[in-house]
C-alpha cells in the first residue's frame, strides 16, 4: 500500500483548490493508497533562518521548534507527495515556499519519491503557470530519485466553485488513480 501525502497550500477550505485535491485523494484511495492531507495554513511553520545547524547535524535536525519537523517526517515516510498550491502572481504561494525552504534539514532523506503537482489559477493560460512548476522542479531536482508523475493545471478558476463548470474535478480524480 502506497503512502500518499497531499500538501495543501491553499489558505481556504472548500475552494477550487481544495475540491481538486479532494478528488485526487478519492481516486488515490480507490487504488488502495493510504492518503493524508495536510493544510499548511493549520501548521506553525517558520521561515528558514539560514543558521546552518541542519548541515552541521548531517541533515537530521533544525534549530527551530515548530510544526515543520512533523510535516518533514511525513514527507520522508511518504511514497508519493502531492504538492498543491494556488498560484498568486504567477508563482506558488508563500505557505508552500516556506515549507520547501524548511526542507533543508531533511531533504537528503526524501529520496525515491513520486511527485504530483496541482496548481490553480485565475489566469486561463497553462503556459503562465510554468514558473510555478519550475519552482517545484527546483525543489525536487535536489532530491535523489524523485519522479515527476503528473501535473494538473487548473486554469481559469477564480471564483469558488468555478472548477465545477469544467472537467478538472474528473481529471484530478483520474490523476489520483495513477498513484
Amino acid at each position: 500500500m502506497k503512502k500518499v501525502l497531499v500538501l495543501s497550500a491553499s489558505p481556504r477550505r472548500g475552494g477550487n483548490s481544495d475540491m481538486l485535491w479532494d478528488e485526487f485523494i478519492r481516486g488515490a484511495r480507490e487504488t488502495g493508497a493510504e492518503v493524508e492531507k495536510i493544510f499548511l495554513k493549520d501548521k506553525n511553520i517558520n521561515y528558514c533562518i539560514g543558521c546552518g545547524l541542519c548541515t552541521r547535524n548531517n541533515y537530521t535536525s533544525c534549530s527551530q521548534k515548530d510544526d515543520a519537523a512533523e510535516v518533514l517526517e511525513k514527507m520522508v515516510q511518504a511514497d508519493v507527495i502531492v504538492m498543491a498550491t494556488p498560484v498568486y502572481f504567477y508563482t506558488l504561494c508563500a505557505q508552500m515556499k516556506t515549507l520547501i525552504d524548511r526542507c533543508c534539514s531533511r531533504y537528503p532523506a526524501m529520496s525515491n519519491k513520486d511527485f504530483y503537482y496541482i496548481v490553480t489559477a485565475a489566469d486561463s493560460s497553462e503556459d503562465a503557470l510554468e514558473r510555478t512548476i519550475e519552482c517545484f522542479r527546483g525543489f525536487t531536482d535536489c532530491l535523489s530519485g524523485s519522479n515527476e508523475k503528473g501535473i494538473l493545471y487548473a486554469v481559469g478558476v477564480w471564483n469558488v466553485g468555478d472548477v465545477k463548470q469544467t472537467d478538472l474535478l474528473n481529471r484530478a480524480y483520474k490523476m489520483g488513480k495513477t498513484v
